[in-house]
């Protein structure tokens, strides 16, 4: 079993490097053929991909960050992921047919 932790942001790094989370892979885009039952996936997915990785028996913990308006659009780094009370939030998606 690994844990993944998917992003492009340095900030989103330097954060989840700070916690006392052991992550084997950083990686900036997420390749669903990686992932395997009993896995851990950290990060902030698009919906449809999240339920992809609940579907296949991993865990998906969405990196939830409070960004304020003026935030919008630019990179924050870990001082204001701090500051924004970033934390993770396990998740369990499953899509409707």
């Amino acid at each position: 079993m690994k844990t993944y932790f998917i992003s492009r942001h340095q900030g989103a790094i330097d954060w989840i490097k700070s916690q006392q989370i052991d992550v084997d892979q950083f990686v900036d885009h997420l390749d669903m053929d990686m992932v395997k039952q009993g896995d851990t996936v950290i990060g902030t997915l698009p919906i449809h991909l999240a339920a992809q990785v609940c579907k296949k028996g991993a865990k998906f913990y969405f990196l939830s960050v409070n960004v304020t308006k003026e935030q919008r659009g630019r990179e924050l780094n870990k001082n204001e992921l701090v500051k924004q009370e970033c934390k993770l939030q396990q998740f369990m998606i499953k899509e409707i047919v």
